[in-house]
């Protein structure tokens, strides 16, 4: 979420992200842009993160698959998805908490485009930290198709208005 603060007549700062008071449980954000899966960025992060697995990297192994080509690394997709998230959820984030319940729902091919989602799930203020508090999200990652290829449950430490880095 992208918003400007005033801060003289006719002159205004970016403000990226939400502050905890911003989170209402049910709401859902729906990420944008969406993301196109090349193969280069497939077989690039694949190699960078030492995952060779010949479904991602060679197009003649994953040809005699069930699935006839080569698929996405999981991570990837998993990252791209995060990321199409900070805007609204975690953008003033002290920490990511953690993430749990992530579930690969449906294969990701090089040329899908990757859309998410996210509904709050719970808002609560920090028992130890009371100019912060923890949002949990669920995350759903949508291919060009609406067909959806992943969700998981992610925790984020947000600070309140005016206790957030650079307030």
């Amino acid at each position: 979420m992208l918003t400007a603060v005033q801060t003289q007549p006719q002159r205004y700062v970016a403000s990226y992200g939400r502050y905890l008071e911003d989170f209402v449980v049910g709401d859902v954000y729906e990420h944008r842009p969406g993301r196109t899966i090349t193969e280069s960025d497939n077989i690039n992060f694949s190699l960078m993160t030492m995952n060779a697995h010949p479904m991602h990297c060679d197009a003649n192994f994953a040809a005699k698959s069930e699935f006839k080509r080569p698929l996405v690394n999981s991570g990837l997709s998993l990252a791209v998805v995060l990321g199409m998230t900070v805007n609204d959820v975690s953008a003033k984030a002290i920490a990511n908490l953690g993430w749990k319940e992530i579930k690969l729902t449906a294969p990701v091919f090089p040329g899908d485009t990757l859309y998410a989602e996210s509904e709050v799930l719970e808002v609560r203020e920090s028992r130890s930290r009371p100019s912060q508090g923890i949002v949990t999200t669920r995350t759903r990652g949508l291919n060009q198709d609406g067909v959806m290829v992943m969700e998981f449950i992610r925790m984020s430490l947000i600070p309140r208005r005016g206790s957030g880095v650079g307030d």
